[in-house]
């Protein structure tokens, strides 16, 4: 297949209109035009029929123009006329002779004719003879009146005017080189424009800014491919954001767990405090881990935006009740309850566990005693709540609170909370904090009816 470029199309567009144009013409034209130039002969042989019968009769129309009188004089030299009666013998007439292979014909029709007046053709020596056929009643009997015209006038017409249009096409066609230039400066300008910066985003360098004024259309080509530099700069910089503070987590752990394990292996720990020392190891490691977990874990919901959810429907005490044990030997001076473990969700089983087990391991850093978890149904939305009797978070810490790897007011850095944010987002829903007058409750609502992705709608309509 041709590969072209712009300019190139633009050219081929212009040229094919033009073809199209110019085949449609060369052949619906001439066609229309010899249909209406037939109707005016035969006007013009019934006017010179009547003009011959009655030269100063209402129906001779006085030409208007010389042009009128030059055309109309030529077509009076062109028309003929004769008579037939008395069994088809001629009584008189002007012009050339008619053959009688013709007169033969023009008498048959003329006999068959049922109206005053006919208009027939025939073909005669490969022309065409057109003529008109008028009854006239006198006192022998039945006469006609036939007035007749060749083709040559019809055919000189069609010639003249054919010949006009063909200097008026290709005037045209010379003409519209000018918008074709101008169609190709004014789409390739920006366009180029817009592929220079394709280029250097390819290059991962997004910090130029691109707007274009003018076209609307080329306008809102402008403010997508900004809106996409602007998320890719968030991207690069969320990006980054969770290297540094990846790199953080575990930079700390490692280094305990290193240390440590060097003053084993060197024999400087004493041996009382060896059992300790592992402790401490097992520990950081288990910290490792739950942080990689995480990292996975977060890194992974991104990929199930564009996948199929497998949602189920359980109640939410299938899930309550088992991160409730989980925990519970967590802090044993922490209790934890559970209500509306009747209540029924469609969701992501799993994800909404993960969910669960987030938001109570982190009411157990900072709840007094008691931690209640709690589910509802209210209108057209469910709601899951997470209740600890902690201190409140300071108010400037609320709306940063489910923002990946931000330092909490005891100085922890985590994913949990941002966990907690995707799965409710993956779910249509919304999660939120609010500080009450006996603690803090977290809530993640979630619509009554699953609200599907907009790839999923897209996939299955």
């Amino acid at each position: 297949m041709i590969r072209l470029n712009l300019t190139q199309r633009i050219w081929f567009s212009f040229i094919s209109i033009l073809l199209l144009v110019a085949l449609m013409i060369g052949v619906i034209y001439p066609i229309s035009l010899k249909s209406a130039l037939t109707e005016e002969t035969y006007r013009i042989i019934e006017q010179e029929q009547m003009r011959y019968a009655n030269p100063g009769g209402e129906h001779v129309v006085p030409p208007q123009t010389e042009m009128d009188f030059i055309e109309q004089r030529e077509a009076a030299r062109s028309v003929f006329h004769f008579f037939l009666m008395n069994q088809l013998a001629t009584l008189e007439g002007e012009g050339e002779p008619v053959p009688d292979e013709a007169l033969q014909e023009m008498g048959a029709r003329a006999q068959e004719q049922m109206t005053r007046r006919g208009r027939y053709e025939l073909t005669y020596n490969g022309a065409t003879l057109f003529y008109v056929v008028y009854k006239v009643y006198t006192t022998n009997g039945e006469a006609y009146h036939i007035s007749y015209m060749w083709d040559t006038y019809r055919d000189q017409m069609v010639d003249r005017l054919w010949g006009q249009l063909s200097y008026i096409m290709l005037f045209a066609g010379l003409m519209s080189l000018v918008p074709a230039f101008w169609l190709k400066h004014y789409l390739r300008q920006p366009l180029t424009s817009l592929g220079n910066h394709f280029e250097q985003i390819a290059e991962r360098n997004w910090k130029e800014p691109f707007y274009w004024d003018g076209d609307e259309d080329f306008e809102k080509l402008s403010n997508q491919f900004e809106k996409m530099r602007q998320n890719l700069i968030r991207y690069d910089s969320a990006q980054k954001t969770f290297m540094q503070h990846a790199s953080h987590e575990l930079k700390t752990p490692i280094m305990i767990v290193k240390s440590y394990a060097q003053s084993v292996k060197d024999g400087v720990t004493p041996k009382e405090d060896v059992d300790q020392t592992m402790d401490v190891i097992i520990e950081e490691s288990n910290r490792m881990e739950k942080r990689v977990k995480d990292m996975l874990y977060y890194t992974k919901l991104d990929s199930l935006k564009e996948a199929p959810m497998e949602k189920t429907e359980f109640p939410f005490g299938s899930i309550a009740y088992k991160v409730e044990q989980r925990f519970r030997m967590t802090r044993e001076d922490v209790s934890i309850s559970v209500a509306g473990d009747h209540i029924m969700f469609e969701a992501d089983k799993d994800q909404l566990g993960v969910l669960l087990e987030n938001l109570v391991e982190n009411a157990l850093r900072y709840a007094v005693d008691s931690i209640e978890l709690k589910a509802e149904a209210s209108g057209d939305e469910k709601r899951i709540h997470v209740h600890n009797n902690g201190e409140s978070i300071p108010d400037d810490e609320l709306k940063h609170l489910f923002t990946p790897f931000r330092k909490g007011n005891k100085g922890q850095f985590g994913l949990g909370l941002a966990i907690v944010k995707s799965i409710a987002e993956l779910h249509g829903g919304q999660a939120e904090v609010t500080n009450e007058g006996d603690g803090v409750t977290f809530t993640v609502r979630f619509p009554d009816q699953p609200v599907l992705r907009e790839g999923i709608e897209a996939s299955n309509g």
